[in-house]
């Protein structure tokens, strides 16, 4: 009778049990509130990703990490222009600078520093291209380049994802720092700092009212024309004309004309030097005799003067070098011994790039850390040395960092040709 009378109590439970509503406050609640207690543990304490490796110092375990170079391996700085083709003068003079300042202060606390040159073109799907190659490697911890703005504006994505710091000595876009890069700096002057200054010098110092505009159609050389003709109108002079020339024609002399046509006292140029000359020597022949031809950064160099030979007196152009410093002087012997050419002949960023790769030695150096056979480089920390940079003494000039990244203290100088040579402008 006992067992039945259990059975009896058995069953009725499980029937109340089957019946009894379920619990969706207490469900619900675990669902919604869980995260909320447990997201603080998540971000606050991700111990397993950034405490350091075995054996790794401290600073590695912040977020980007460190590179770490065996006692048998190189420290890489990257260079990225064009090395083939039409522009491959300024990716040879600039690497060739580059190799000059490795050879002279290219070691990182008993680490040998390596150049990693590479060819992109001067374009963005060749910058893109080299930045992945390049970050791959895990010794390669800062760019000095790139050279041309569009491979740099491609790159820079890539580069701040993997924590790489950039000092270009010549992607003078101005655009370029004003995207919230924390990695992109540059120790040359911008297309707006230069073309303020020459519209000024035009303007004010050679007493130029009626200015006329060519340009390559490039980023470069089409902005550099407009900031130029925006500031020479701004001071109350006119502009006659803004004509554009295809690069890597031999005549130019239909747009010379229509130029010619509009009576201008000079004729500002915004490109390269291989345009330029051929501008310049047809200029007589297009009725522009007497015009007073200016140009941007991008002309200056002993390669023009070769092209133009007696046509080039006379012709101005911006660039970055001080005249006549000692360590302009001595780098200059330095370069004509190793290469056979004299610095300025290929691109007028010679010594700017020297500069860069200088400067971003000296950071490397400063938080590098030496742990047994191995050199470690906090990547988070070199960033911030970079973009905090302050007085390092270049050869072309002061290299001091602003929030931006804009990292050129000495600003553009003006150069004339005067009996076949550039001699600093009075």
């Amino acid at each position: 009778m006992k067992r039945i009378v259990l059975f009896v109590v058995l069953v009725a439970a499980f029937v109340l049990a089957a019946c009894a509503p379920a619990a969706p406050v207490a469900t619900e609640a675990a669902a919604t509130e869980a995260p909320a207690v447990e997201a603080p543990a998540a971000t606050e304490a991700p111990a397993a990703t950034e405490a350091p490796a075995a054996g790794e110092p401290e600073a590695c375990a912040a977020e980007l990490g460190c590179a770490v170079i065996a006692k048998d391996q190189t420290v890489k700085v990257g260079y990225a222009g064009p090395m083939t083709g039409d522009y491959s003068q300024f990716g040879v003079d600039m690497s060739n600078a580059m190799n000059l300042a490795v050879a002279d202060m290219g070691d990182v606390q008993g680490w040998k520093v390596e150049m990693a040159i590479e060819d992109d073109g001067g374009g963005a799907e060749g910058g893109a291209a080299v930045a992945n190659k390049l970050v791959s490697d895990p010794t390669f911890v800062a760019m000095a380049g790139h050279a041309f703005s569009g491979a740099t504006a491609a790159a820079m994505p890539i580069y701040e994802q993997a924590g790489v710091p950039m000092m270009s000595p010549s992607a003078t876009n101005p655009d370029l720092t004003t995207k919230g890069s924390t990695v992109f700096n540059r120790n040359a002057f911008t297309d707006t700092e230069q073309g303020k200054g020459a519209a000024k010098y035009l303007f004010e110092t050679l007493g130029i009212k009626k200015l006329a505009f060519m340009h390559d159609g490039t980023d470069y050389g089409q902005g550099l024309a407009k900031v130029v003709e925006e500031t020479f109108v701004g001071l109350g002079g006119e502009s006659v004309a803004f004509e554009a020339v295809t690069p890597g024609e031999s005549d130019y002399s239909a747009p010379l004309a229509a130029v010619a046509a509009k009576g201008p006292e000079a004729l500002y140029f915004g490109g390269y030097n291989a345009e330029a000359a051929v501008l310049v020597n047809q200029m007589a022949q297009a009725g522009l005799t007497g015009v007073t031809f200016f140009g941007g950064d991008g002309i200056y160099g002993k390669d023009f003067l070769t092209k133009v030979g007696d046509n080039g007196e006379g012709v101005y152009s911006a660039t970055l070098v001080p005249p006549g410093t000692d360590p302009i002087v001595k780098f200059n012997e330095a370069y004509l011994a190793a290469y056979g050419t004299e610095a300025g002949v290929l691109s007028a960023y010679t010594w700017n790039s020297y500069d860069a790769v200088g400067a971003l030695i000296q950071a490397i150096n400063s938080v590098a850390v030496v742990q047994g056979d191995t050199l470690y480089i906090p990547r988070g920390a070199l960033v911030e040395a970079v973009r905090m940079m302050k007085d390092y003494q270049g050869i072309a000039g002061v290299i001091t960092c602003q929030e931006s990244g804009e990292c050129n203290a000495s600003g553009p100088v003006f150069y004339i040709v005067k009996d076949g040579n550039w001699v600093a402008a009075e």
